[in-house]
Formats: structure tokens, sequence, C-alpha cells
């Protein structure tokens, strides 16, 4: 009897749980694809983008090469990407593209796994390989389809993925600065610019050139100081020729009037850079 009465419990308890399942949880177990197609697209048309991505995810299977295939598999992603999920985004849209490449969604979809990628990068501190990956795939898309409404969207991306590069080859060599590495940070500066004329910090690269210069020399033997300082009015030349107007000329012009001084000559400063 006493069995009888807690395997009654039991079945009460289980029964009662069944019964607290949610409606989305029901409709997530669900074959019925209207019903929960209807559903994904309510929930995120609210901006519950997580539980719409459950549910065209539970249905993409069921939808497999039906008319709205292309359709649940573009939400899915769309939802993921809404929902900041840029990972599993980008996975959804790269099978997207593989699969739709002539659906009407097909373009955006493109785009959007772009913006995955992008949104997936790393700070200038950090590894920059996918930011190297990511700027080769957006510089495709710019090939493949240069009237896209997308293109000043990937130009602004692109820009910004490049500074990120320019900012880490600079620190870099300002590291060997700030080390006291002058010639190591000279070399490494001067390399910078060699790779990449236009790097957006060619001011500071050419201005911590001549400053590692500077320091090279005033740190030198004194039987090797007169070469070293000569090589340091070339950087500083070179830097007010191209900035006259850098914050950083008071401080050059200084250390070039010393240097001057130092090399027996006028501490005048040249005409032409005036």
């Amino acid at each position: 009897m006493r069995y009888l009465k807690l395997s009654t419990l039991l079945l009460i308890g289980l029964v009662a749980a069944m019964s607290c399942k949610s409606q989305y949880e029901v409709l997530l177990a669900s074959g019925d694809v209207d019903a929960k197609y209807e559903a994904a697209m309510n929930y995120f048309n609210n901006k519950k983008y997580q539980k719409a991505a459950q549910l065209f995810e539970s249905m993409s299977v069921l939808t497999s090469g039906t008319e709205r295939d292309d359709t649940v598999q573009y939400y899915w992603g769309l939802s993921n990407y809404r929902y900041k999920d840029y990972y599993t985004a980008e996975s959804n849209f790269a099978s997207f593209i593989e699969n739709f490449p002539h659906s009407t969604f097909a373009a955006d979809a493109s785009f959007l796994r772009l913006d995955c990628m992008y949104r997936a990068t790393y700070r200038w501190e950090l590894d920059q390989m996918p930011t190297r990956t990511c700027m080769a795939t957006i510089s495709q898309f710019m090939r493949e389809n240069p009237e896209d409404v997308h293109i000043p969207a990937c130009e602004a991306m692109l820009k910004d993925l490049q500074e990120r590069l320019d900012r880490k080859d600079f620190e870099a060599g300002k590291l060997y600065y700030k080390m006291e590495d002058y010639p190591a940070a000279r070399v490494k500066l001067q390399n910078v610019l060699k790779e990449n004329a236009d790097n957006v910090y060619r001011e500071e690269v050419l201005y911590y050139t001549a400053m590692s210069s500077y320091h090279y020399a005033r740190l030198s033997v004194s039987r090797r100081q007169k070469d070293r300082y000569l090589t340091f009015v070339d950087d500083y030349l070179n830097f007010i020729g191209e900035y006259p107007e850098s914050s950083h000329r008071t401080e050059l012009d200084r250390l070039y009037r010393q240097v001057q001084k130092n090399l027996g000559r006028s501490g005048e400063i040249p005409d032409e850079t005036k």
C-alpha cells in the first residue's frame, strides 16, 4: 500500500512537471512547421532574438528543400546576429551564401557575414590574424560587388582595421624606444614605413625615429657621436620637411640646435624649414 501511494505521488509530480512546460518549450519540440515559423517570426519582430534563433534552428531540417528553406536559414543567422552571437551568425551566413547564392537574401547575407567577421576581430594589442583575414574577405567582396549599397560601410571597416594594423606596427617600434634600445627602435620604425608608407601614424613614427637616433648618438662613445648625430640631423630634417607645423617641432628644434653646437656648427634652423 505504501509503495502504491509513493508511485501515485510520483505520477502526479510527473504530470505536474509536464503541465508546467512553457508553450515555447512545447513549440520548440513540435514538428508543426507553420506554428514554429509564425512564432519564430513573432519572437524576431519583438526582438526576442535568442528564442527566435532557437526556433529557426529547430525547423531548419523540417524546411530543408522547401520554399521556406532560404528564409528560415537567413533569419536563423539574422537572429543570432541581432542577439550579438557573431561567431555563430558568421557561420550561418557563410553556409547560407554557399547554399543559396541566388537567394534574394544573398547580398545582405554576404555583407552581414563580413560585419560578423569585423565585429569578431580583436583590439590592436592582440593577435591581428583575424583582422588580416577579415580585410582580405572585405576586399574580395568589394571587388566582386563594386556597386553594392554596402560599399561605404566596407570602406569604413577597412579603414578601421588598417588603423589597427598601423597602430600595432607603430607601437612595436615605440616599445623598443621605451625600453631604451634606440638602435633597434630606429630600425623597427624605419621598417614600419618601408612596409606601409601611408601608415596613419607616420608623423609619430618619424618623430620617434628622430628621437631614437638622437638618444643613440647622445649615449655613444665620443668617437662614434659625430656620425650618429649626423644621422639625427638627417632624421630631423626629414621630419620637419614633412611636418613643419607638428606639435613636436619645438622639442626637435631644440635638440637640433644642441646637436649643431656639439658638431661645432651654427645652431640656426635652416631657412627653408623655419
